[in-house]
């Protein structure tokens, strides 16, 4: 939800930074102001899903995409009721709460194939290699969902963010998707150990451990 306005403003980082590298021409790294963002409730989301699996995971995403129709409702309501005359602010609370139809589709659509995707694939390539290569889940499962996310939020977005030239919108998928799986990569410690912490005293996973156990399905240790 905060996401869906900070990202409305577009922004460009290290404006003096300068370089060519085939088709993709960066004048500064030009992103929007959820830039931040977006990797946090991806770490959130395989979480979820190591530890409580896809269908747990499905609901949050649906929950978050409910949310997400109901605070641009409420926003949208605000706006257009009646403004008291002493109050001055109308066309800013319009600025910055508006709902843009644009932003909005591309938000909802980039966070449901992007968080489906990096879910599936997560618990797909668990159902592979057990507790297993922990570190090989979130960066695989990131890239693929991170890349869906991506391209579709951008594709839809751009042209509403003022970018009109295939440069501009080439430099703000790539370097939007390179930066969102670096920070994944960065804090990957602190999630092995939140995801470690879960496993140890959440009753359901170690319930489920319990019967593989019993059905003779030796756990396979974490690395």
């Amino acid at each position: 939800m905060i996401s869906n306005i900070t990202g409305t403003k577009g922004v460009t980082l290290f404006p003096g930074l300068n370089f060519t590298l085939g088709p993709l021409q960066v004048h500064g790294i030009v992103t929007d102001g959820a830039f931040y963002l977006f990797p946090l409730a991806y770490v959130l989301g395989d979480v979820i899903s190591e530890v409580y699996g896809f269908k747990a995971m499905r609901r949050v995403i649906f929950s978050g995409f409910a949310v997400l129709l109901l605070a641009s409702l409420c926003f949208w309501i605000t706006i257009h009721l009646p403004a008291a005359d002493f109050y001055t602010g109308q066309a800013a609370f319009t600025t910055v709460a508006g709902v843009v139809p644009q932003f909005l589709l591309a938000g909802l659509s980039g966070y449901v194939v992007g968080e489906f995707l990096n879910s599936w694939v997560l618990v797909k390539m668990k159902q592979r290699s057990g507790e297993r290569r922990l570190w090989a889940r979130l960066i695989g499962s990131t890239v693929v969902g991170e890349l869906f996310d991506t391209v579709v939020f951008c594709a839809i977005a751009a042209s509403a963010l003022g970018i009109s030239t295939f440069s501009d919108f080439l430099n703000y998928t790539v370097v939007g998707f390179v930066w969102k799986c670096l920070v994944e990569i960065a804090v990957m410690p602190i999630t092995y150990l939140v995801v470690a912490r879960l496993k140890r005293v959440e009753p359901s996973y170690q319930d489920a451990l319990r019967r593989r156990a019993e059905a003779g399905v030796t756990p396979m240790p974490a690395v």
